[in-house]
């Protein structure tokens, strides 16, 4: 079905069953989305539209734009996604695909899964222009939560976010890390996204991986005030055995000259490729040795 107007668009996403097609017309929507049903491997629900399709919710402090909650087997593809709160969450969220979507001018996070959200991608998408109610929150895409929101989350356990696909992304004018992969996550991948750092100012890094057993490949990024990547262990158990392999960086360490392109904070079982490369000279790689 197509639709083209928020009132139809509504009513589509509260209808959804598996095999729909919502095409949404070009034009500014207004309000706040939220889609539920679950689809299946056979049957994806796709929610789709031009870059001249825009979700508008209003206002940096106006919720979430479109909300994922306890969906599965979703394609929501070329979307502009504007001006809430939030720019996409998924809750609860598996098999959702975010393929071409322009996500902007946001209050906090672009785009964040959450929830034990997992085997989901986020691929192939313009991300910027984040932060705008409080620069520490303005991350482009988020894994998972934070320890200290697990009881609010996920029952006060870690939030298993897991398997989660970050590809091909250009994310830029993020106040926070492009992609925040949070303690509790696990065996996911980010590969061959770009990254700009020239606004961050609640973050100093593009990449910061708390969880277990992420790969972090083929990546790109310019202009930090500090390191390029970053492993942290923030609760027990976690931060462990991130894999950097075939990144690169320039203008690294802008702020600070112990800047390097992956900083280990700690990150004893990392494993850093030595086909990991600075560009322009204007950091080392990283503190420790690459294997």
């Amino acid at each position: 079905m197509t639709v083209s107007t928020a009132e139809q668009l509504h009513a589509a996403l509260a209808a959804a069953v598996p095999g729909d097609v919502i095409a949404v017309a070009d034009g500014t929507y207004r309000g706040n989305f939220v889609g539920t049903a679950r689809g299946s491997a056979e049957a994806p629900i796709f929610l789709c539209g031009g870059s001249g399709a825009a979700l508008d919710a209003g206002g940096i402090k106006e919720g979430y734009v479109l909300h994922l909650d306890g969906a599965a087997w979703w394609r929501v593809v070329g979307l502009t996604v504007r001006n809430g709160q939030k720019g996409v969450m998924a809750d609860g969220v598996q098999h959702v695909v975010l393929q071409g979507l322009t996500v902007e001018t946001t209050g906090d996070e672009a785009v964040h899964l959450r929830g034990g959200s997992s085997d989901n991608v986020v691929r192939d998408s313009t991300i910027r222009d984040t932060g705008h109610r409080r620069a520490k929150f303005g991350e482009g895409v988020y894994v998972g939560s934070a320890s200290s929101n697990w009881c609010t989350i996920s029952d006060c356990e870690p939030d298993r976010s897991d398997r989660n696909l970050v590809l091909g992304n250009t994310i830029t004018a993020t106040t926070a890390e492009s992609v925040d992969l949070k303690e509790g996550t696990s065996d996911g991948v980010v590969h061959g996204n770009r990254f700009d750092g020239d606004a961050l100012a609640g973050a100093d890094s593009w990449l910061d991986a708390k969880g277990n057993d992420w790969q972090v490949t083929g990546n790109t990024g310019v202009r930090s005030p500090v390191d390029g990547f970053q492993t942290h262990q923030v609760a027990q158990g976690w931060g462990h055995r991130t894999v950097f392999g075939g990144n690169t960086g320039s203008e690294l360490a802008r702020e600070d000259p112990d800047g390097v392109l992956i900083g280990l904070h700690p990150g004893p079982d990392a494993v850093v490729g030595c086909d990991n490369q600075v560009l322009d000279g204007s950091a080392p790689v990283t503190s420790g040795d690459c294997g």
